[in-house]
């Protein structure tokens, strides 16, 4: 082989070795300026659960720096697993972060805690505990297998009714004890209510309720924000723990026919971005020092 040939075979063999290094050097480079992203695998359940029920959290992310899981209600782990309690119902948005930079979010919904039956008792009673005099009053019996109702309302001394569904109004005011036999129950099921004087006419009620009117406009206020989508835990505890005694199942009357509890009159309204609150007038019992009672004229925009 000639001289020529010889450096002519050193010189490609040099290129070919540079070429290789500068290729080796830019993905060194690509991967420290441009690491490629870290595969997050996260599990979380159940979504939707009881206050009381534990909610589970994994996540199985090969190496991460640090992690952090922000449960939404002011609590915090960095574990990597573990179990989380909810202390009120609502709505609740889970992010799951890893390394300060990616990040995944969970919806999670946490309902009231069903108070399960007791002995012989498969039946319940879906009522207001405060009505006024001549008020219709809707009780419903809540059951899975009751077939047979007789109900007692404590006025006539006798049977008043056989539906599941009844509408009664009472006529003389003070404290009963409504009666519900059921094929299925050993025993009545019993539901305490307070019935007051109904007012004379418009202008009482109004003079009583005149004391009120800032508790009205400031129910009315933070509703309306909730109606609008601005964020649901805030206003909703704000009611529940300054006026309601943090009682979630006071009574809700809506434009005089619709009834709700104060908690799913507002998972309702939530979703209802057309709704308008035009006046709120509160039931206060000045005894307990709280609303037990609220009463709403809303529209749809």
């Amino acid at each position: 082989m000639s001289y020529i040939e010889r450096k002519k075979g050193r010189t490609t063999g040099l290129i070919w070795g540079i070429l290789l290094l500068c290729l080796g050097g830019v993905y060194v480079i690509q991967q420290y300026l441009y690491p490629s992203k870290v595969k997050v695998e996260v599990s979380v359940y159940p979504t939707i659960l009881q206050v009381g029920d534990s909610l589970y959290f994994e996540e199985t992310t090969p190496h991460p720096t640090t992690i952090q899981w922000v449960f939404g209600d002011g609590d915090f782990s960095s574990d990597s697993k573990g179990y989380h309690v909810y202390k009120k119902p609502g709505f609740y948005q889970l992010t799951y972060e890893i390394n300060q930079k990616e990040s995944q979010t969970f919806s999670i919904e946490v309902k009231p805690s069903v108070k399960e039956n007791d002995g012989d008792y498969f039946t319940e009673i879906e009522a207001p505990t405060e009505a006024m005099q001549f008020e219709n009053v809707m009780f419903r019996a809540i059951t899975d297998k009751a077939s047979l109702f007789s109900w007692k309302f404590g006025e006539t001394g006798t049977i008043d009714a056989k539906e599941p569904f009844v509408v009664y109004a009472f006529q003389e005011a003070g404290e009963y004890e409504v009666y519900l036999y059921t094929d299925e129950t050993a025993y009545p099921v019993v539901h305490s209510i307070r019935i007051y004087p109904s007012f004379e006419n418009l202008n009482a009620e109004l003079d009583v309720e005149e004391d009120y009117k800032t508790i009205d406009e400031d129910f009315k206020t933070h509703l309306q924000q909730i109606a609008d989508g601005a964020p649901f835990n805030q206003h909703y505890n704000y009611l529940v723990d300054r006026y309601l005694c943090e009682n979630e199942n006071a009574l809700v009357l809506v434009n005089t026919t619709k009834r709700n509890s104060f908690y799913y009159y507002c998972m309702g309204l939530r979703f209802d971005r057309k709704a308008f609150i035009e006046s709120v007038k509160v039931g206060f019992n000045e005894e307990e020092n709280c609303v037990t009672k609220l009463t709403i004229v809303q529209v749809s925009n």
